[in-house]
Formats: structure tokens, sequence, C-alpha cells
């Protein structure tokens, strides 16, 4: 019988994997490589799992990894988001320019 914390290792996995997942059918679709927003989303909800069952393994090398793989992630999600603000902002709202 699986114990708690191998089912939340397992889960974290799956997770994780699903950016793989994501990034392969998005690519496919559209014919190049990319790396849709969807894949940072999993990878923090990989990597934030797989970090809670390597701290409970007392894992030093895995929470060293996962620690530092969270940070990029987050980092890049922040990048997504400040970028669709920029790109809001220089968006004129319907109606506010003057006629010509």
């Amino acid at each position: 019988m699986l114990s708690v914390w191998t089912a939340i290792g397992f889960l974290g996995q799956a997770l994780f994997s699903m950016r793989f997942l994501i990034q392969w059918i998005q690519s496919e679709r559209i014919k190049r490589s990319i790396v849709p927003e969807a894949f940072w989303y999993f990878s923090v909800a990989g990597g934030v799992t797989l970090l809670a069952y390597a701290i409970y393994r007392q894992d030093p090398v895995f929470i060293l990894g996962q620690a530092l793989g969270l940070v990029i992630y987050a980092r890049n999600i922040w990048l997504i988001r400040r970028n669709r603000r920029e790109k809001a902002d220089t968006i004129p709202e319907v109606g506010s320019a003057s006629p010509s």
C-alpha cells in the first residue's frame, strides 16, 4: 500500500510531467517550438509538490533542485504577467481617441 507521502511524490511528478505534454502539443499545433503559459503553472504546481515530498524525505539534493527551479518558474510567470500588463497599458480604450 502506498504511503501518503509516496502518493504526494507521484502527484508532484505527474503535475511536473504535464508541462512537457502541454509544450509538445502546443508546439505541434502551431508547428514551431514554444513554451505556453500553462507550462510554467504546471512547473510551479509540480515543483511545490515535489519540494514537499523532498523535504519529507530529507533529501538535500532534491530539495535544492526543486527550490531553485521554483525561483525560475515564478520569475517566468512574473515576466509573462508584466508583459501582459504593459501590452494592456498601450492599447487605447474604445472611445478614448478624439475624432479627427
